[in-house]
């Protein structure tokens, strides 16, 4: 996801190494405010609160890099989604996973992170009215405003949830495909995201989504720089730490293509999987 500001001074760059070493936890950790030493429930109160304001026309995040060139957003769809505009608009994300999840007639697809619901709705319309689309967001704020893009847009075969991706609210093997723009890089917990994703797929299920991918070579110091830009969370997972969660949920036919790049040590990326079976 794009940019987001740093909550305190506990996340500024020449404090961020001694602040999340877990020894200075406590001191660092102001009760009742997240900060980048604190554990996973403080992350995602940090991203709700962001995207929650994001959703009612507050400060949203950043979608250029530090050269000003647009990375994230709108302009990324191209022409895509013109039947859902308001939702495009609202964008976030640093791809368009739904121009590579190859959707067909009748499936069930399940967008992480759904936010304003581009995604969900551009899903909806290409599996037509025997599939679904759902929508999984922890945001309120979000999803009333998916589900508003929705009514706008006319499309009816779309569902919108409130859940974490790391505790997905859906049965095993219940969806076709799973997709999510710039999202994974916000968990605290990512490989667990990466094992309940495989856990609701299919046999023969897809998992294909925009992500941001971390250079192998990023020192600390940037990395602590990049934990400040993604929000104080753990920071985006490199090829190599993608593709050992990928395997170790299971899953197959590996594939991590770059798209272009969001800051001096980081890339989007296009992150392709499949679960093992014969689809269905």
């Amino acid at each position: 996801m794009a940019e987001l500001e740093r909550p305190d001074d506990c996340c500024a760059v020449e404090t961020q190494r001694d602040c999340c070493a877990t020894a200075e936890k406590d001191a660092c950790c102001t009760p009742g405010v997240p900060s980048c030493g604190c554990g996973e429930d403080d992350v995602r109160e940090l991203v709700r609160a962001r995207y929650a304001a994001a959703a009612g026309g507050g400060a949203a995040p950043a979608l250029t890099d530090r050269r000003g060139e647009e990375v994230f957003g709108s302009s990324l769809y191209g022409g895509a989604g013109e039947d859902a505009r308001d939702a495009v608009e609202a964008s976030l994300g640093c791809g368009v996973p739904t121009a590579v999840a190859d959707l067909a007639a009748g499936e069930t697809v399940l967008d992480l992170g759904s936010g304003a619901g581009a995604d969900v709705l551009i899903s909806a319309r290409r599996v037509g009215p025997g599939g679904r689309a759902i929508g999984l967001d922890m945001t309120d704020e979000m999803l009333d405003l998916a589900r508003r893009n929705a009514e706008r847009a006319g499309i009816e075969n779309v569902e919108f949830r409130k859940g974490y991706i790391e505790e997905i609210p859906l049965p095993d093997a219940s969806v076709d495909v799973v997709i999510s723009n710039c999202v994974l890089n916000l968990s605290g917990d990512k490989p667990k995201a990466i094992r309940e994703a495989a856990r609701v797929l299919r046999p023969g299920g897809r998992f294909a989504i925009s992500d941001v991918i971390a250079d192998p070579d990023m020192d600390e110091l940037t990395r602590a720089d990049m934990q400040q830009w993604t929000g104080c969370v753990a920071g985006a997972l490199t090829r190599e730490e993608f593709e050992r969660a990928l395997v170790a949920a299971g899953l197959i036919d590996l594939e991590i293509r770059e798209t272009h790049r969001v800051h001096e040590h980081a890339v989007a990326a296009i992150v392709r999987a499949s679960k093992p079976g014969a689809a269905t």
